[in-house]
């Protein structure tokens, strides 16, 4: 049932300490029963689904957003009210357990007049919640696949309530209340994301660094990511998520209604005006079989008679298909990573060599010739060095290359990153640039090498390092969207256990899974990433592989945040390399075929490019690339045990040409 505005008031007594009573008139502007809340509480004694009310109140002039337990309608039951942790006028409950962390502190209860009888229930009068409206800073709509509707609030100091499931509808009704007082300003790159407003300020034009999410001093938590990605990834996850929260940013306009025009698919009886249903659109088609192929073993038979590499892109599906034989690794990432290029010949590489090992120590020379009295006065390249001597101690020190006390490995391993500060002024040093360097040297085995080859996968991901995190804020948006594609239930079960945002999936793009897979696993994956086949976010569609596999330990489970968060983390060196590649390019093949792919999706798989009065159509355009692809899988499934050696075969297929 609802009530309209006009209801007359009623009055509840507020109890702020054990000698202080005051009354404050409330009035009832909306009431909606058969809201349930889920707790996800810890304690194995308590339900997980409380049916309820929800409710807009006003007290005092001040809106308010309630929820009760149906059993709270019954009697006299305490209503849990919150507020920021600045405590004002209220006194802090030590006994109160919602199964979570919650960014508020009880400071009251309510003394409620019974209005109704209900059947009794089990207690949950604790999980009641009222959180003003000025309060509020998101809220988030989502929907299981059987069709119910449920809400996540969140608060500005960045903790959610539990999801609200309205078995009975009213999502509508309430956003619509709540728009008296409040603007709610949709994510122009996830429409399920809604960021409040008040009507009389200027909030709607600030930027994220101005919202103020963190009201407990962690204003730092960028650098501390800058820092230590993974402590904080680990260690203080909560923030993360609300960091990453503030990626979906809301547009400069006020809320408004789309129509029917704008959803892409038809409209089904549970939609509601207002919002977008994000789903696909279109159904996707079956994954298709992958089969992976053979390390690259040969490499002179792939040079004319001056050096040069006849065919690069040969070379790059090949690698894209089955890795390098170790033995070839040292000459093929040179040019994989752009230290040569791939029409140089022999006397061109011995050149280009010359001049970079010159320029390398020219660069090497600048931080080794700076003195001790010289670095006390330059903090910057102090705080350089401080961290470069710490990761080094801990990078990769199971592997031989790397292990035991004084060890010329580690010694090179620091060189390269200091010379790197040189290189590159602006980006520095960040922790997680060790791990990437790790594996380039031990391949190379060459100090000069090793850090050219580095600047080339850099600039690669170079974003991941910024300060400014707006690199993987994208990428974590991105991923979304993916998932939203290939698998929008399981997105949706994540979503319920505040996990939508994939922040969980932060250090696996940061360093490319690196402390995913083992030493050698990481060789073979790098090198098929460097190929950018068959786009450039593959690693993307491999992340999202990682959490296709893991789809029957979540659906149906009663993991929370946490318990998905630790499930995550102990993915370490238990994943099988070839299945998650095999995995990755079928999410690939899928979406490419589908014909009505949102061109957000496009974007992120390298499909769409914006039409441009300069471009032709050419055998290399990316459509080319992608056909070429196709066709190539195609004739893959198709093949048989009499297929001729595997050299002739791979000449044979038609091949994507990249430019």
């Amino acid at each position: 049932m609802s009530y309209d505005c006009h209801t007359p008031p009623y009055s509840h007594s507020i109890t702020l300490s054990d000698s202080f009573i005051c009354c404050f008139v409330t009035q009832l502007v909306f009431e909606k029963e058969g809201v349930y809340l889920h707790t996800n509480a810890k304690r194995s004694n308590q339900d997980t689904t409380i049916p309820g009310f929800i409710r807009i109140v006003e007290r005092g002039g001040e809106p308010a957003l309630e929820w009760s337990a149906l059993e709270d309608e019954g009697r006299n039951a305490a209503a849990v009210f919150y507020t920021k942790k600045d405590g004002e006028g209220g006194v802090e409950d030590t006994n109160f357990d919602p199964g979570y962390e919650p960014d508020w502190a009880v400071i009251s209860t309510v003394k409620r007049d019974q209005v109704r009888e209900h059947p009794p229930v089990k207690e949950t009068s604790q999980w009641s919640f009222s959180l003003p409206l000025s309060e509020l800073y998101s809220l988030r709509r989502s929907r299981f696949s059987l069709g119910r509707n449920f809400l996540v609030f969140t608060s500005r100091g960045g903790h959610p309530l539990p999801p609200l499931h309205f078995h009975r509808g009213g999502t509508r009704e309430l956003l619509r209340a709540m728009q008296r007082y409040i603007i709610l300003a949709p994510s122009p790159v996830d429409g399920r994301l809604f960021l409040a407003y008040p009507h009389d300020s200027g909030a709607l034009s600030q930027s994220f660094d101005e919202l103020h999410l963190f009201d407990d001093g962690s204003s730092d938590l960028v650098s501390r990511f800058i820092q230590d990605p993974y402590a904080t990834t680990f260690g203080g996850f909560s923030k993360v998520t609300n960091f990453f929260r503030g990626a979906l940013r809301p547009p400069d306009s006020p809320f408004h209604p789309r129509g029917p025009q704008d959803h892409h698919g038809p409209p089904t009886a549970d939609d509601e005006p207002g919002f977008e249903l994000i789903t696909c659109g279109v159904e996707l088609g079956p994954k298709p079989d992958v089969t992976r192929g053979q390390p690259l073993d040969k490499w002179e038979e792939f040079l004319d008679p001056e050096g040069r590499v006849k065919d690069p892109q040969q070379i790059k599906e090949l690698v894209f298909r089955g890795g390098i034989t170790p033995s070839l690794r040292k000459d093929v990432w040179k040019f994989l990573l752009g230290f040569y290029p791939w029409n140089s010949t022999v006397k061109e590489r011995e050149d280009i060599l010359r001049m970079k090992t010159d320029e390398y120590f020219r660069m090497k020379v600048q931080w080794k010739s700076v003195s001790e009295e010289q670095e006390m006065r330059n903090s910057l390249l102090r705080g350089y060095r401080s961290l470069i001597e710490r990761d080094v101690s801990r990078t990769d020190r199971h592997n031989t290359f790397f292990s035991g006390n004084d060890n010329p490995g580690l010694t090179l391993l620091n060189d390269v990153l200091m010379t790197y500060c040189m290189f590159n002024f602006d980006l520095g040093y960040v922790q997680g640039m060790s791990d990437l360097l790790a594996p380039l040297l031990f391949v190379t085995q060459n100090e000069v090498e090793s850090f050219w080859c580095l600047t080339g996968f850099m600039e690669m991901v170079h974003q991941n390092f910024e300060e400014s995190q707006e690199a993987m804020k994208q990428q974590l948006l991105q991923l979304s969207l993916l998932m939203k594609a290939l698998d929008p239930e399981l997105l949706d079960y994540l979503d319920t256990q505040d996990s939508g945002s994939l922040c969980f999936c932060f250090r696996w793009l940061l360093i490319w899974f690196k402390r995913e897979f083992s030493f050698e696993d990481i060789l073979s994956l790098w090198e098929v990433l460097w190929t950018r086949l068959p786009c450039e976010n593959f690693h993307l569609l491999m992340a999202a592989s990682i959490l296709e596999s893991q789809r029957g330990e979540f659906i149906g489970s009663d993991h929370d945040f946490n318990t998905i968060l630790k499930h995550i983390n102990e993915l370490t060196m238990k994943l099988d390399l070839q299945t998650v590649l095999r995995g990755a390019e079928a999410n690939y093949l899928q979406l490419a075929c589908c014909k009505e792919l949102p061109v957000k999706v496009q974007e992120v798989i390298g499909l769409y490019v914006p039409p441009s009065p300069d471009d032709e159509t050419s055998p290399e355009s990316e459509s080319h690339e992608t056909q070429q692809l196709l066709s190539q899988s195609q004739a893959a499934a198709t093949e048989t045990s009499q297929s001729s050696n595997s050299t002739a075969a791979a000449a044979a297929r038609p091949r994507p040409t990249y430019p």
